[in-house]
């Protein structure tokens, strides 16, 4: 028998014998409710992840991104990053996962945080996004130096903070330290959900920014005497309406980004407030009588990777000049946020084209080329890490990401868990 095949037989078989292996561990990284914002429990899962993959034969790095935004004493910025030598000189092949989930929301008829297996669905907030991805990712690693324990090169698995609020204190931090250096590590898999068929390229840019319109305090009774800032925020998001939407909706990619709403350009008001603050809910009194002298809009611009950025700006910079050219007293400040690049990596890439063909060969389809409609930890690998071959793949269906009764399907992380063990055949010079 060929020697490829039958290391793919063997790999195989290593991962369907671990199932149980791999629901458990999925149940348990479950069940660390790693939830961000705040930033909980992230030493704690570390500490599980180090154990488990200590016990694996990888060496462990504890790292604390001290300093990083969102890190501080009551909820520090805890990494971790392990790494296990082959017997021969190579490539190194990362596994990238981050911990943190969001909130849980409303509408559960799971326990967010039981990891409850049912009908061969495993339940919970982050299963899809991205637990089981990071349970598939450890599984393919140690069914891999089972079956391979002569392999040329190095594999490394992270787990990794805040990815959910932009990765700053995970990922980013991880690359400002060289742990993504091109000389460190040569392809890069991220198991985001989306899909176990597809492989997800890259994704669009985003500009965050803050709109804070102002006016004049007065009694509520003779808002004459006042200027309301919330009716100029009214104003604004009119302009918007009228010209800027529209002209986002002409705005269309050849990036191959899923779903199919999202090969526009896109704009979501994230939140508004205007006036008093408010009140907390066990004040049961009534708010003052004021007019608002103050009110505050952020703004999730996603774009294309056809579109300039300066251009984006520019976008919203001229509905604030328009509206101040026809209202009275108009005044604003425009304050930017957080802004990443469209990024996507080459169908030629090394790791684009192992995996597509480990994927024909575990699922006898042909993998779709995807780009995602929101920003992951890929933006930090390729431009502080510069690190361009990278991609993201794993289980979980993306449109579940963030839902209630969140879930990963117990076959498709083995299917997923599958094409990463023959990718790391591939990559790390197994058989050949």
């Amino acid at each position: 028998m060929d020697q490829v095949v039958q290391i793919a037989d063997q790999l195989n078989e290593a991962i369907d014998a671990r199932r149980d292996d791999l629901i458990a561990l999925t149940q348990d990284l479950l069940r660390i409710p790693t939830i961000n914002p705040p930033g909980d429990h992230y030493l704690e899962i570390c500490e599980y992840l180090g154990k488990r993959l200590k016990a694996s034969g990888f060496e462990i790095e504890m790292v604390r991104a001290v300093g990083a935004v969102g890190d501080s004493d009551r909820y520090p910025r805890w990494n971790v990053v392990a790494r296990v030598e082959g017997r021969h000189k190579g490539d190194c092949v990362h596994f990238n996962s981050h911990t943190d989930v969001v909130e849980v929301g409303r509408d559960w008829t799971f326990d967010p945080f039981g990891g409850e297996l049912k009908d061969g669905k495993i339940y919970g907030r982050g299963a899809c996004d991205m637990k089981g991805g990071l349970a598939a990712s450890i599984i393919a690693a140690e069914a891999f130096l089972e079956v391979c324990p002569d392999f040329a090169g190095a594999i490394e698995i992270s787990g990794t903070a805040d990815e959910e609020s932009g990765g700053l204190g995970g990922v980013a931090h991880l690359a400002e330290m060289g742990f993504f250096d091109p000389e460190r590590v040569q392809h890069v898999i991220i198991p985001e959900p989306l899909n176990k068929d597809r492989i997800c390229l890259g994704h669009r840019g985003v500009w965050w920014a803050e709109i804070e319109t102002y006016g004049e305090i007065a009694h509520g009774s003779m808002p004459f005497l006042g200027d309301c800032a919330v009716r100029h925020m009214g104003a604004v998001i009119q302009e918007m309406e009228n010209t800027l939407y529209p002209a986002l909706a002409e705005k269309r990619t050849d990036m191959p980004v899923v779903p199919e709403g999202a090969k526009q350009s896109t704009m979501n008001i994230n939140s508004i407030h205007g006036g008093q603050y408010e009140l907390p809910d066990d004040f049961t009194g009534l708010p003052s009588a004021t007019v608002p002298d103050s009110c505050r809009m952020i703004i999730d611009r996603r774009y294309l990777l056809e579109e300039n950025v300066d251009d984006v700006k520019r976008e919203i910079a001229d509905v604030l000049e328009t509206v101040k050219s026809r209202r009275q007293d108009f005044r604003y400040d425009l304050r930017e946020m957080h802004g990443v690049i469209p990024t996507m990596t080459e169908k030629d890439a090394p790791v684009v084209q192992t995996v597509s063909s480990a994927i024909e060969e575990v699922m006898g389809v042909t993998p779709e080329y995807v780009v995602s409609p929101g920003t992951y930890d890929q933006k930090h690998i390729a431009r502080i890490g510069r690190l361009h071959n990278c991609i993201a793949y794993g289980p979980g269906i993306l449109d579940l990401a963030h839902k209630p009764d969140e879930y990963v399907g117990v076959d498709d992380m083995l299917d997923s868990t599958k094409v990463m063990a023959r990718s790391l055949v591939s990559l790390l010079s197994v058989g050949s």
